[in-house]
């Protein structure tokens, strides 16, 4: 019987595999289209923000680390962010993709992204306690739902909503680099019991990684309530 694919509609007509039938994989609620416009981040990566190497020039890279993460770490926010891993670069296809699920308040657009999702989780963070990036009070009742939160949902793993956004600004996308890294005021407070993340390795969950400043802002907060490290994992990087 054919299916439906989760983002355009497109009829899917693959037939069931023996893989399904036995259990070790999914129907895929994507089309071949759809799954084809994905582009997964390929290694070698950079150690820390998960930037693939293959089409960045070696001028901008210095070992396993980019120029990008080389400023992070001999600045003042360095060694807060144990590393980060996404699934797919944030190209054109995936930037109308992110948009039907955050912008239009389309929810379910999630389940797309889930088998890859939870796979990566498994095999790079399997154990960590999720924590998913917060949204604004006025944010969230603007779109209906955190992003964050629905990814973190998706994962095998106790999910614990222990940071809360303390400013309510523009979007992310709409700001330059600058901007990003110079807020005055702090961007995150710890607002759960100190035991919930005392002496644990914590997994910020958001959407895309672009500069790193959302995480690191978050991972700072994290580390001064106990937390013994803090790493990341996002659908894009951008």
């Amino acid at each position: 019987m054919a299916s439906h694919c989760l983002w355009c509609d497109a009829e899917i007509t693959e037939g069931v595999s023996w893989k399904e039938v036995f259990g070790l994989s999914r129907p895929d609620v994507l089309c071949r289209v759809c799954r084809e416009g994905l582009m997964v981040l390929r290694k070698p990566l950079c150690r820390i923000c998960g930037r693939s190497f293959l089409d960045l020039s070696s001028d901008y890279r210095n070992g396993d680390l980019c120029y990008d993460c080389i400023r992070w770490e001999e600045g003042e926010w360095g060694g807060l962010l144990v590393k980060n891993r996404s699934l797919y670069v944030y190209n054109e296809f995936l930037k109308e993709i992110v948009a039907l699920f955050k912008f239009r308040g389309d929810a379910v657009v999630v389940r797309g992204f889930e088998w890859a999702w939870i796979q990566l989780y498994r095999e790079v963070f399997s154990g960590t306690l999720v924590v998913p990036i917060p949204l604004s009070s006025e944010r969230l009742y603007e779109r209906g739902f955190n992003q964050a939160a629905e990814l973190a949902r998706l994962l095998p793993a106790p999910v614990c909503e222990v940071l809360e956004r303390t400013v309510h600004e523009q979007k992310q996308s709409k700001k330059s680099r600058t901007e990003r890294l110079h807020l005055e005021k702090p961007v995150f407070q710890y607002c759960g019991e100190a035991e919930r993340i005392r002496g644990k390795d914590i997994l910020l969950i958001d959407d895309i990684y672009t500069t790193g400043a959302t995480v690191r802002r978050a991972a700072k907060v994290l580390l001064e309530s106990e937390a013994a490290s803090v790493s990341s994992m996002t659908i894009a990087r951008g």
